[in-house]
C-alpha cells in the first residue's frame, strides 16, 4: 500500500456509499489516472519535430513548434470524426496532412508516427502509481480502460493487469457503456462489482455509473464535480484510493 500522507480522503456526497465489500474487480483508466499525459504529449511531439527537421524540413519549418503540430491534429478532429475514438490513427493522419500541406513526402508518415508513438510510451507515473496498483492487483483483478493510445506493456506496468481495453481497440470510448461492460466481462465479474476509477468526471466516472458500476473520481485539483449525479466517491490521490479500500 502506498506511503500515508497528512491528507485524508475527500469523499463526495453521493446518493449511495462506496460498498467496498460488493467490489470484486477493479477498472482503471490510464492518462491522467496513473500519470500525467500533457508533459508526455510535448515530450513525444518535440521528438516528433526534431524528426521532422531532419527528414521533412519543409514540413518542420511550416510547423515550426509543437502548438502548430498539435493544431493540425486538432484540425483532423473535425476532419475525421470517424477517428476519434482512435488516438494513433488521428495522429497519423495529421502528420500526412502537415507533410503534404509543406510538399513532403506523405508517405514519410508512418516512420515520423512511429517515433512519436516510441516516445509517448514514455511516461513519468504519478509517485504513487506502482504502490497502488501493487496493491489493488494484490486484491483484485484490474483491467485497464482508456481512450488514450499508451500500451501498458510498453510503459512497464502490464503485470499489474488482467486485461488492457483501449478505445482504439474496442471501437468506442468512454463514457460509451460498452467498452466498461467489456471491462467486466474482461475480469469475469459483472458491471455491478465492478470499482472504475478515473480523473474525467464524463468520460470515467459518469460512464461508469452509466454502466452500473461504482465510480470512484480521481480529482487531484480540487475540481467541482460538474454532474447533477454524484460518484461514489472522490478521492485526492491513488494513495487516497488505497485507504478508501484498504
Amino acid at each position: 500500500m502506498p506511503a500515508s500522507t497528512p491528507d485524508a480522503p475527500q469523499l463526495a456526497e453521493a446518493a449511495l456509499p462506496l460498498d467496498v465489500g460488493r467490489v470484486r474487480a477493479i477498472s482503471i483508466d490510464l492518462d491522467d489516472t496513473l500519470w500525467p499525459i500533457w508533459p508526455t504529449i510535448a515530450k513525444a511531439e518535440q521528438v516528433l519535430l526534431h524528426w521532422l527537421t531532419l527528414h521533412a524540413p519543409a514540413t518542420a519549418r511550416l510547423f515550426a513548434n509543437t502548438e502548430a503540430l498539435r493544431a493540425i491534429r486538432n484540425q483532423m478532429v473535425a476532419l475525421r470524426p470517424d477517428l476519434v475514438h482512435d488516438l494513433s490513427a488521428l495522429r497519423l493522419e495529421s502528420i500526412r496532412l502537415a507533410l503534404q500541406q509543406a510538399g513532403d513526402e506523405p508517405a514519410l508518415a508512418e516512420p515520423a508516427f512511429d517515433v512519436f508513438f516510441d516516445q509517448r510510451q514514455r511516461v513519468e507515473l504519478f509517485d504513487d502509481a506502482h504502490d497502488t496498483l501493487a496493491f489493488l492487483s494484490a486484491r483484485y483483478p484490474v483491467v485497464a480502460v482508456s481512450n488514450g493510445n499508451a500500451d501498458v506493456h510498453r510503459v512497464g506496468i502490464g503485470h499489474y493487469f488482467k486485461a488492457s481495453i483501449s478505445a482504439k481497440d474496442f471501437g468506442v470510448p468512454k463514457p460509451d457503456v460498452r467498452i466498461f461492460h467489456a471491462a467486466a466481462q474482461a475480469a469475469q465479474v459483472q458491471p455491478h462489482e465492478v470499482l472504475h476509477v478515473g480523473d474525467d468526471a464524463t468520460a470515467d466516472a459518469q460512464g461508469a455509473l452509466a454502466a452500473g458500476m461504482q465510480a470512484v473520481w480521481l480529482n487531484t485539483a480540487g475540481h467541482d464535480w460538474p454532474h447533477p449525479e454524484r460518484p461514489h466517491a472522490t478521492v485526492a490521490s491513488l494513495t487516497h484510493l488505497c485507504r478508501l479500500l484498504g
